[in-house]
């Protein structure tokens, strides 16, 4: 784990606790009930039933009981960081980047939009797959690209022509194109990656932030500026915002990219790669046959 946690764990874990004791903050789900419907839905693709199944720190329920009504899973086991949140779900009180399940006892780990969150995401990416028994499954999906973007850059201008400078008001989220590579350091077989867009719109600005803090995930950042904030900077925020990304109607976007990711414990019943050289015919071989087919004249 990093000397300076990016994330501040803590400050994540009572907004949480405050989110789920909140029945208004249910409607502010959608995002997480989209994730998890689509990984379960990719889920119900994989011809396998999982004896033992666990929802890594999804937080609100909604992929436990997808998970759930799958058919797929004979045992779920929830664990999180709240207990809490987990109700009278068989549960583990644990944190994802440091979990104390046993290496190899699970067949299939599913995490919804948590893991984007932890301080040392290829570290608990490795415990995630050590977890796995051999041939079990990691599916998840993570906050990435360009998440939030308009609210970065909008703050950031008004910040900085407010007072001269800005602090970090957005987390960075993670790059597809280092997704694949965390799969592989996790030591996962068959990796793949691939990437979901969903655009939501608002009157304003405002309504974006009431969403983000229903969601449990206003500013968590560490380094976060603890001065009060003027309201005049988020007034200016709202204009940058509304001046730069609103559609023909007025209302502004709002961008959630959405990286899914899955990867199975290595097992000698799956399908591997050729080593080099092993091919039984040359490309230069297959390229020079293709040069030497004759083509019809030209009238």
């Amino acid at each position: 784990m990093s000397a300076t946690p990016i994330f501040d764990r803590t400050l994540l874990d009572r907004r949480r606790q405050r989110v789920s004791l909140d029945p208004a903050a249910a409607s502010a789900r959608f995002l997480l009930a989209n994730v998890a419907a689509e990984l379960a839905e990719r889920l119900s693709l994989v011809e396998r039933h999982f004896a033992l199944g666990i929802d890594l720190a999804s937080h609100s329920g909604e992929m436990a009981e997808l998970l759930r009504q799958s058919g797929k899973v004979g045992t779920l086991v929830r664990v999180e960081r709240l207990a809490s949140l987990v109700g009278d779900s068989l549960a583990v009180v644990a944190d994802e980047e440091a979990l104390p399940l046993k290496e190899g006892s699970a067949d299939l780990v599913v995490s919804a939009l948590s893991l984007h969150l932890t301080n040392d995401t290829p570290g608990a990416l490795i415990q995630a797959a050590r977890t796995l028994r051999p041939d079990g499954l990691f599916l998840a999906a993570l906050l990435g690209g360009e998440t939030l973007n308009e609210l970065r850059t909008a703050l950031l201008e008004a910040e900085a022509e407010i007072r001269g400078g800005a602090s970090p008001r957005v987390p960075p989220f993670v790059d597809i194109r280092d997704a694949g590579a965390l799969l592989q350091r996790a030591g996962l077989a068959l990796p793949v990656t691939d990437q979901d867009r969903l655009t939501v719109r608002y009157d304003s600005m405002f309504g974006l932030m009431r969403d983000l803090r229903a969601m449990g995930m206003a500013n968590p950042l560490t380094a976060r500026s603890r001065t009060p904030t003027p309201r005049r900077l988020f007034l200016r925020a709202a204009q940058i915002y509304q001046e730069r990304f609103a559609d023909a109607d007025g209302r502004v976007r709002a961008t959630f990219d959405i990286v899914y990711l899955s990867g199975w414990k290595p097992h000698e019943s799956q399908q591997k790669p050729l080593k080099p050289g092993s091919a039984k015919a040359s490309l230069g071989e297959a390229l020079a046959d293709r040069s030497r087919v004759s083509r019809p004249p030209t009238s």
